[in-house]
C-alpha cells in the first residue's frame, strides 16, 4: 500500500528546501573537521553548553570545552595511520517552534576495517548565519549497553 506524501505549498517547499541544504552543508562540515581530527574547530559546531551522549568511556560530555579537549586528546586522535572517515545519510529536519531544528540521520564511521552505524539525533540552533548542537544522541547499532 503506497504511503501517503503531503505536499506544502511552493514557497514553504522552496523555503524547507533553502533550510535543508543549509544543515547538509553544516554536518559536511562537521564531520570533515572531525575526519581532519581538528578538535578544536569541531567543538566550535556545538554551543557553549553542549551536551553529547554517545557510547564513548566518560560520557554524557558536557560543555564545547570538554568537547574539544575530548576531540584534541588521545581519545580522539586515530592510531597507527588509521583514518576515520564519516557519513550521513537519510537526515531528517524537523524545524521546531522556538525556532530550534530537531535532527535525525544514520550516520557511518569508518576506521582500520570496521564500519559503525550509528542513529544520530541532534538539537541544532541558530547562531549568526550556522547552526550550533545544543545536544547531540548518538548511538551505535552494536552497542547494548
Amino acid at each position: 500500500m503506497p504511503t501517503e506524501i503531503r505536499t506544502r505549498p511552493a514557497a514553504r517547499t522552496a523555503e524547507f528546501g533553502l533550510l535543508y541544504a543549509q544543515v547538509q552543508q553544516f554536518y559536511a562540515h562537521q564531520l570533515q573537521l572531525a575526519d581532519a581530527q581538528d578538535g578544536e574547530r569541531w567543538a566550535q559546531t556545538f554551543t557553549e553548553d553542549a551536551v553529547l551522549v554517545a557510547p564513548l568511556p566518560g560520557r554524557p560530555v558536557r560543555g564545547r570545552s570538554r568537547l574539544a579537549a575530548r576531540a584534541s586528546g588521545p581519545a580522539g586522535r586515530d592510531t597507527a595511520g588509521a583514518r576515520t572517515r564519516r557519513w550521513i545519510g537519510m537526515l531528517e529536519v524537523h524545524p521546531q517552534p522556538d525556532g530550534t531544528l530537531s535532527t535525525r540521520c544514520s550516520a557511518l564511521a569508518y576506521r582500520a576495517g570496521r564500519l559503525h552505524v550509528c542513529a544520530m539525533q541532534d538539537v541544532l540552533v541558530r547562531s549568526g548565519n550556522t547552526w550550533r548542537i545544543r545536544h547531540r544522541l548518538l548511538t551505535r547499532d552494536d552497542d547494548h549497553t
